[in-house]
């Protein structure tokens, strides 16, 4: 899928923010510690979605009633939905100097109802003329998100029958109906009643 970046700096794909704080000690410790166990750019980006995907449980899956959206939160409770693990892996690899975006699907249930966004990231590594998107939901019978740049293996293929969608924009900052949703839930159960249901 074609990206269109909502800005056309790169350098706005690298900056540190209230919810990217990459500048935040624990995102740089452990973009660090991830850094040293890989040595190049490609590498790098696997070892942190794999991280982010594979010990921060998505917290649908793992119960956690917490609502976290701050990179440094995500990686502190080890604890997130899609947008907060979206969020902290942008944040490992801006750490690192690897330009990375979030963006969104519009998905549902098997029989179209419930719609709902989900939040995935974009990166783009040295020498990539185009961006490739990765989904570190966290995988599940049924679910099986690989990091890859040529045919993309996110968590959920889209559905357009069921009136599901990619959305082609890439934000170098969350979506403002996503980062209001989880601002303003005091729990998990609130935010699924509060979740946007389109961009």
């Amino acid at each position: 899928m074609q990206l269109i970046p909502q800005s056309s700096d790169i350098h706005a794909y690298l900056v540190a923010d209230e919810v990217i704080d990459h500048d935040h000690p624990l995102v740089r410790e452990t973009a660090d510690a991830l850094w040293t166990a890989t040595g190049d750019a490609y590498s790098y980006a696997k070892v942190a979605f794999e991280f982010v995907r594979d010990t921060i449980p998505h917290s649908a899956d793992s119960g956690d009633s917490r609502v976290s959206w701050r990179a440094s939160d995500v990686l502190g409770t080890r604890n997130g939905v899609c947008y907060a693990k979206s969020h902290a892996l942008v944040a490992l690899l801006r750490a690192r100097g690897v330009p990375a975006g979030l963006c969104y699907q519009r998905l549902a249930d098997d029989d179209g109802s419930n719609p709902a966004v989900h939040g995935l990231i974009a990166l783009r590594l040295p020498g990539a003329a185009d961006w490739a998107r990765q989904d570190p939901r966290g995988n599940k019978p049924g679910v099986d998100a690989q990091f890859t740049l040529e045919a993309e293996r996110l968590a959920f293929p889209v559905r357009p029958e069921l009136g599901e969608a990619d959305y082609p924009e890439l934000y170098a900052v969350p979506h403002s109906g996503v980062l209001k949703a989880l601002r303003e839930s005091a729990d998990r159960s609130e935010l699924w009643r509060i979740l946007p249901t389109a961009l």
